[in-house]
This record gives structure tokens, sequence and C-alpha cells, in this order.
């Protein structure tokens, strides 16, 4: 089954043991660098990149001695075309979290990074987006980034970007989300598919048949 990336918002709120990753899932993309480059930068061991484990296989392994097991991110990824993606089900995306500390993570000249992350511990849930200028661009779910790009363009061209005040009534607000807040997830991944033209194998991310690494979380 491959179906875009909507499925990966669909399943936002599941919570079923599968033996790679449904709910709950953050990604991250980046095109204009090398994928295991991109991968070491939010790190990923290098014998362990090397190796390209399936995530169901990685799973059942320690993880490198000498380290706290609790810093530790499962991540799945792989390449399509220009874009390399980050598949992560923890509380957020290693490089939502880690940019700001870990110079590596920052984009370079030429490089566009775009990364939507749960973020669990600390939401709402958002969209970071960086391209040319450098400039990391935050987004909330339900929102653009306000800089009038073609990434807001297909946010709003899939019905992912909901009114708010001033420009509705906070009963007007309130109300929409209640009504259309449960699909805001699917809306937003519907939207990055159509950005990027990209597809994530539904069954091969829930079977763990992808390549997967541990991420050294910052």
């Amino acid at each position: 089954m491959v179906n875009g990336l909507t499925w990966i918002g669909a399943h936002a709120y599941t919570a079923t043991s599968v033996p790679g990753m449904c709910g709950g899932i953050s990604l991250t993309l980046a095109r204009g660098i090398d994928a295991d480059e991109f991968l070491i930068n939010l790190g990923a061991d290098l014998d362990q990149l090397a190796a390209r484990t399936p995530l169901a296989e990685l799973r059942s392994q320690p993880t490198p001695p000498g380290h706290d097991p609790t810093r530790y991110a499962y991540a799945m990824y792989g390449s399509e075309g220009e874009w390399t993606y980050v598949l992560e089900d923890g509380h957020a995306a290693t490089w939502a979290t880690g940019f700001r500390r870990v110079p590596s993570m920052r984009p370079g000249p030429g490089e566009e990074i775009l990364c939507a992350s749960r973020n669990l511990y600390s939401p709402p849930a958002a969209i970071l987006h960086v391209e040319g200028d450098e400039v990391i661009r935050r987004a909330e779910f339900g929102t653009t980034t306000g800089h009038n790009s073609a990434l807001d363009a297909a946010l709003t061209a899939a019905g992912a970007v909901f009114p708010s005040i001033p420009d509705a009534t906070a009963d007007e607000v309130t109300a929409y989300y209640e009504q259309h807040g449960a699909r805001l997830p699917a809306l937003v991944f519907t939207a990055l598919g159509a950005y990027t033209g990209l597809s994530i194998d539904q069954d091969a991310a829930q079977a763990g048949n992808l390549p997967a690494v541990h991420l050294l979380t910052p």
C-alpha cells in the first residue's frame, strides 16, 4: 500500500502496536544534502547506518554499549527522488528538538528541510521549514508559516489552514476545531505530500521493513 503521506496524519492518534511504526509519527524531510550525511548529523551511528538493518530487527538489538538507552530514538529512513525522509514515533522529531543546539543539524546553502513534529511533551504539533535563505519558519498545525510560500499554498489547498482570530470569532474558531480538528493531522500530511510529491509505503513502515537507526537525541 502506497498512498502519499496522508496515512501518517490519519494515524496521528492511533495507539496500535506494530513491528514498525503506525501512530504518532513525526516526519523530517531533507533535500540538497546526502542522505547518510543528514542522518549522521541527526546522531546516527556510522556502523549502524552502513548495516541498513530493518526497524523490526533493530528493535530486538541492544543499543550501542556505553550509552544511555533513554537518549536513543528509533528512526526509519529512505529516499525518493530528491528527498530523504526520516520517520520517528517518539515524542518529537529529533531535528526539531536538536537543530538549535547542534550546529551540524542546521541547513546550509542550497539545502531544504521540512519537519512535521508531534511535540508530545510540548504541544502543539508544528511544521518547521527552511529553504534557500536558511531562515527556519514555523507553523502550528492549522496555520501557515506566513511566508506566502509554495508550502503555505499547499497547506491552504489541502484545507489544513483553519480559521483563527482575528479573522473569526473565538466561538467560531472553537466550533470549527471541534468539528474538524480530528482530521487536521491528515490534512497537514496531505499537504506535505502534495508539496514534496513524496509517497512512503504504509505497509512497509508498519511492518518495520524500512532501514532504521538509533538517533542519539541531543
